[in-house]
């Protein structure tokens, strides 16, 4: 006997999936049919992943095939599960992808790896810009451990909202002539931001576009630690102008500065990386201002700059009062005629050279495009 392939159908299009109320065919559950002789194989997708359900249909199928085709056909039955596309796209947060008007350029300050000071640099990078005369904004993008509120000295502030162009925008809080955004100014301080990743990048989302930064020379980014969720829905929200890098000598933090580094330079990304940061190179005691330390090694992040062929943009000493400036809210770039305003000036200056380098010979940054396939994600641009 030759089995049609219309009288599979036929056949299926009796059967009703479970909790669909429509027939196997009507459902487009049928996805393929292939005959080779008296063997049937069935190409099934269904909407739910229930272990019953499937079971029920494999039962289903092989019963109707028997019964009303060839009751000694051998069935094969292939399932699969579709989640079903609305479901998709609402784990995907709405992402703009768009330059924000009036912000010229948008700096990413990165770490491989957490407690290199990157929040640090972050912030005496901005008020050392904004002293040169630039308008600095920074986005407290390290959403589960965010600290520009404490190293600001604006913990207890709260944005206000305020109308642009008939819309209600949060109005960043500011602080040493820099503006500022973060998580810490909505969550009280022992309060833990416990949030899956479409839950942040919402967030973060909010804090971008619903801002009113109003002009801006430079937006500076703390991101979070690692490379991961964050750091691809910043990306992806954003045309980032360049990404700097920030590591300690320590060859640890340099294995994980490399891998942060290589993020950027990933085809389907493709940011800019204005260069490396080498934080806490050498400890000099006060009484021994002529002697250096180098505690966490020598020159490793000057010397992976190097290897990796992208520029190194200074580097900071490991003193107290850097973290002592920070914890009572006053950047210790703020200390004038010291040897840490001029070392976090000569930083700027060359984080600044390369953003004009930079301009004058690459075309401007896009937003990464993300889609998510079968619980994958897909970068592109």
């Amino acid at each position: 006997m030759k089995i049609q392939k219309q009288e599979i159908l036929d056949a299926l299009d009796t059967i009703t999936v479970a909790g669909e109320g429509k027939s196997m065919v009507e459902s487009n559950a049928v996805k393929n049919i292939n005959i080779f002789g008296d063997e049937v194989i069935v190409d099934l997708e269904l909407a739910t992943p229930a272990l019953h359900i499937r079971k029920r249909a494999e039962v289903d199928v092989m019963k109707a095939i028997h019964e009303k085709v060839y009751e000694k056909a051998k069935v094969k039955i292939n399932v699969s599960v579709k989640a079903p596309e609305q479901e998709a796209e609402k784990k995907v947060p709405e992402i703009k992808g768009k330059p924000i008007p009036g912000i010229k350029n948008i700096v990413a300050v990165a770490s491989g790896k957490g407690g290199v000071g990157k929040s640090t640099v972050t912030a005496n990078l901005a008020v050392t810009l904004s002293k040169m005369g630039f308008k600095v904004g920074l986005l407290d993008a390290d959403i589960y451990g965010p600290s520009a509120p404490i190293m600001f000295d604006v913990e207890r502030e709260k944005p206000l909202s305020v109308k642009v162009d008939g819309r209600s925008k949060m109005k960043p809080i500011e602080s040493y002539g820099v503006k500022i955004l973060s998580i810490g100014f909505f969550t009280s301080p022992d309060q833990a931001v416990v949030w899956r990743g479409p839950m942040a990048a919402k967030a973060l989302n909010q804090m971008i576009f619903d801002a009113a930064w109003g002009e801006l020379d430079f937006l500076l980014l703390d991101l979070p630690p690692g490379t991961g969720d964050i750091h691809l829905s910043i990306m992806q929200s954003l045309p980032i102008t360049g990404a700097v890098v920030v590591s300690t000598p320590q060859h640890v933090a340099l294995a994980d500065a490399k891998k942060g580094v290589a993020m950027f330079q990933q085809e389907s990304i493709n940011v800019p990386v204005l260069g490396i940061i080498e934080n806490m190179a050498y400890f000099t005691p006060a009484e021994l201002p002529d002697h250096k330390y180098y505690i966490f090694g020598k020159e490793g992040a000057k010397n992976l700059a190097s290897d990796i062929k992208v520029p190194f943009l200074g580097e900071i000493p490991l003193v107290q009062s850097i973290r002592e400036a920070g914890d009572v809210g006053r950047p210790a770039a703020l200390q004038e005629g010291t040897a840490l305003e001029n070392a976090f000036e000569e930083l700027t200056k060359n984080v600044v050279a390369e953003v004009v380098h930079r301009n004058e010979n690459l075309e401007p940054t896009e937003a990464i495009k993300i889609t998510t396939m079968a619980g994958c994600s897909a970068v592109k641009k």
